[in-house]
């Protein structure tokens, strides 16, 4: 029984709690939802760019202006390639460090 009532305090709690705090939570919720969409609104406009760079520019005359706004062929390839060898050699690293310091809390 004690533990009934036990529980029916911690959800009156909770429930309390969830009132108290709607307009923070839909603060918050409206903050997450902002940044997602600016988030995802630079991916486009890379991945668009990057694309565009690519896919289409190497079929436009060499003469042409819009040359003037994206770096030679060779970097579609370079940039790409060394950004995904930084990103793997911090990812081992970070994955070295968590169990080198989880060897030593367990020790």
């Amino acid at each position: 029984m004690d533990i009934m009532l036990y529980r029916m305090d911690i959800m009156l709690k909770d429930l309390y709690l969830d009132n108290t705090s709607l307009y923070y939570k839909k603060r918050v919720v409206m903050e997450d939802k902002g940044v997602g969409i600016l988030i995802s609104a630079i991916s486009l406009s890379i991945f668009s760019y990057y694309i565009f760079w690519v896919i289409i520019l190497p079929f436009v005359d060499e003469d042409h202006f819009i040359h003037k706004y994206f770096l030679p062929q060779e970097f579609a390839i370079l940039i790409p390639l060394l950004g995904g060898a930084a990103l793997l050699s911090f990812l081992c690293l970070f994955i070295g460090f968590v169990m080198l310091k989880s060897k030593y809390q367990t020790s």
